[in-house]
């Protein structure tokens, strides 16, 4: 959940990082190795601190199944739109569910530092460009938003650089 008391981050506070409750980066190898993909400092302890609160909650607090962040039923849908899908087990949109409310706060949380860094407080497209730009895990995503749309152009275009008058 959105944490407004402590730096505003999702479950990962920047004062629980930077309290030190971080892992260390070393922590996060193998398939754990693009955690901090593009992240330094204060980012990476918080985005590791997030993904450590997460395995942390998935391997010890009982879940209530019932609940969800994201529908079910669009979900299922979603995984019926593949014509080689046949049957859909109970579990699979439970955990599609849980692994894109992982996927959508991760990259909030990325476009978030982005839009800081920039002195904003409103996500912009080029900020979840820029997110995905960082690291290449998100690299499945080309097609959708271009790396051009991560570092916006300030040119005129042709148009508007005639003299005014004329």
């Amino acid at each position: 959940l959105y944490d407004s008391g402590h730096g505003g981050h999702y479950g990962a506070s920047a004062a629980i990082a930077a309290q030190g409750h971080a892992p260390p980066p070393e922590t996060f190898t193998g398939h754990w190795q693009n955690v901090s993909q593009g992240l330094s400092g204060p980012y990476r302890d918080i985005l590791n601190t997030y993904w450590q609160n997460q395995v942390t909650k998935l391997e010890t607090e009982e879940h209530d199944y019932k609940l969800h962040q994201l529908p079910l039923a669009r979900i299922k849908k979603v995984m019926k739109a593949d014509p080689e899908v046949k049957m859909i087990s109970a579990e699979a949109p439970i955990l599609f569910a849980k692994g894109c409310d992982i996927f959508i706060t991760e990259l909030t949380m990325r476009a978030w530092i982005h839009a800081e860094e920039n002195k904003r407080r409103t996500l912009q497209r080029s900020d979840i460009a820029s997110a995905l730009a960082k690291s290449d895990m998100f690299d499945f995503l080309i097609d959708i938003v271009p790396r051009e749309d991560a570092t916006p152009s300030h040119k005129r275009r042709p148009e508007y650089n005639a003299p005014v008058g004329t």
